[in-house]
């Protein structure tokens, strides 16, 4: 990997760590797009996860772990890619200094509540969300943030509260970087190893994971008392709807993604069979946002409380991805 600093090209991305990751392997020349970098990942996942909390309620997962894309992408690519957390702020913030100033790329983990060109409205404590960092003036750090058409900035002390955040999945100042990009990769035989090994994520033998998770979600939706309390049930559906496409991305968003990965690797690999499961997959996208939809309206009051109604179309999501996920068990390439 040359030594000599690259103008850096923002790269607009429908989620943070795969549309970080597809603009810095085209930084370091290996062309790889964000779709892409989902797929061969395998990144893409479901999780109803009472145990864990969230503001409260359960976590619903619809991708693997935070680093999940970054660690898959590694396996798959060959890269190598540094990570360096810091209990020491200052020597956090001076690290990533010394980085721009070999005229390097770095991405960071933050939360989204502390970066200032957020609009307020849309602040959360969310402290996963990554960016890249590609430059520094004055006291303004220049960023390309996925999620954003243009490039932005942050002044030093927000970046650095953005950075430390306390709370679940604290980053704890964590900064990454690429320490070596192959010049070209043989996607024949990585595209069926991350389908398989993200097809059998989906349907393991486990209640609250993959699809059967998702039917568990369901019926757990289906269950609620809505003579109980109907503010609960807004918040607790609001939530769900939250995790899933602010937070996630995971319903329509991610879906759409691997829709997207599916039709490229259909190309890349000659098979009408994922070309097939891409359009089924769009399908998916399709139900998941539909799904939203309905939980929605019920939350703002704009249709009847019916939990049959919303259940029975996050059910329909449930199977359709069944439909995708036993073609693609089978794929070998």
């Amino acid at each position: 990997m040359s030594n000599m600093p690259k103008p850096f090209e923002h790269l607009h991305a429908a989620h943070c760590e795969t549309g970080v990751m597809s603009a810095m392997l085209n930084h370091h020349g290996l062309e790889i797009s964000e779709a892409m970098a989902l797929g061969l990942s395998s990144s893409l996942a479901f999780a109803y996860l009472p145990i864990i909390k969230i503001g409260g309620l359960p976590l619903i997962a619809y991708r693997m772990p935070p680093k999940s894309v970054i660690k898959g992408l590694q396996k798959r690519l060959g890269l190598k890619m540094k990570f360096e957390k810091f209990s020491n702020q200052d020597l956090g913030m001076r690290r990533l200094d010394e980085m721009l100033d070999q005229g390097r790329i770095v991405g960071l983990q933050t939360s989204v509540y502390y970066l200032p060109y957020f609009p307020e409205e849309m602040r959360f404590h969310f402290n996963a969300h990554n960016l890249i960092v590609y430059g520094k003036e004055g006291n303004d750090y220049l960023i390309s943030d996925p999620v954003g058409e243009v490039v932005v900035r942050s002044d030093a002390k927000s970046l650095q509260k953005a950075r430390f955040a306390k709370g679940a999945l604290a980053p704890k100042g964590m900064m990454y970087y690429a320490d070596y990009v192959p010049d070209s990769v043989n996607l024949e035989s990585q595209i069926p190893k991350a389908i398989n090994k993200t097809a059998r994520s989906m349907t393991p033998p486990v209640p609250v994971i993959g699809i059967r998770g998702i039917h568990y979600l369901a019926n757990k939706i289906a269950a609620l008392d809505i003579k109980n309390d109907k503010r609960k049930i807004k918040l607790y559906l609001g939530h769900i709807v939250r995790m899933q496409e602010e937070i996630g991305t995971g319903g329509g968003g991610f879906r759409f993604l691997y829709a997207a990965y599916l039709q490229e690797a259909a190309k890349i690999m000659n098979s009408d069979l994922l070309a097939e499961a891409s359009g089924i997959m769009t399908e998916v996208g399709d139900q998941w946002r539909l799904f939203a939809l309905n939980a929605v309206k019920v939350c703002k009051k704009r249709s009847e409380m019916d939990l049959n109604f919303v259940a029975d179309s996050l059910h329909k999501c449930a199977d359709q991805e069944a439909v995708v996920w036993k073609m693609l068990k089978k794929y070998k390439g």
